[in-house]
């Protein structure tokens, strides 16, 4: 049961087997937010204020690895199974100027333009200000601890997914 100190959502959910369950849920949906937050507005401060989350990521995703991308490969790798959220993003993305796309074929593929890979480059140094500076100087949180904490969404997502297969089976 959760301890009279626990943080939750939604108290009515917590379950006597895993009260940290809920806990953790709670921690989810605060930081959810307070990611997107950030994203929005660092890409603000780098020069291109009127994107969304779910835009932003797909520059980031289109610009890794300096490899032209499929929108069911942005999809995939953005764990996104409506395409035509991708789709939407990168066409607001090429009307902003910050990707392009080429066709090979009946495939289209998206790379970042030249204005789209400077834009990055202004958000990774916004975000090295501000984010990573403010983790090194408040010194709560260590790169050991945030890789951790990686593995550990990495494999809730996975519960996560196999839950969510065994409830549209219901």
């Amino acid at each position: 049961m959760s301890s009279p100190h626990s943080i939750v959502s939604s108290a009515h959910l917590v379950s006597e087997r895993s009260a940290e369950l809920s806990e953790f849920e709670y921690g989810l949906i605060v930081a959810n937010n307070a990611f997107s937050r950030w994203v929005v507005q660092c890409m603000a401060a780098a020069g291109v204020p009127d994107l969304s989350v779910t835009e932003i990521l797909v520059l980031h995703c289109v610009n890794s690895r300096a490899r032209e991308k499929r929108l069911a490969d942005i999809a995939f790798v953005l764990h996104i199974e409506d395409t035509h959220i991708v789709n939407y993003a990168l066409k607001k993305l090429d009307r902003h100027g910050l990707i392009e796309r080429t066709r090979r074929g009946k495939e289209v593929l998206y790379s970042t333009s030249e204005k789209g890979q400077e834009t990055v480059r202004r958000y990774r140094e916004v975000r090295e200000s501000c984010l990573i500076r403010a983790m090194d100087a408040l010194g709560t949180v260590d790169n050991r601890q945030i890789g951790e904490a990686a593995g550990l969404l990495r494999a809730l997502s996975g519960l996560y997914d196999q839950a969510s297969r065994a409830a549209s089976s219901l």
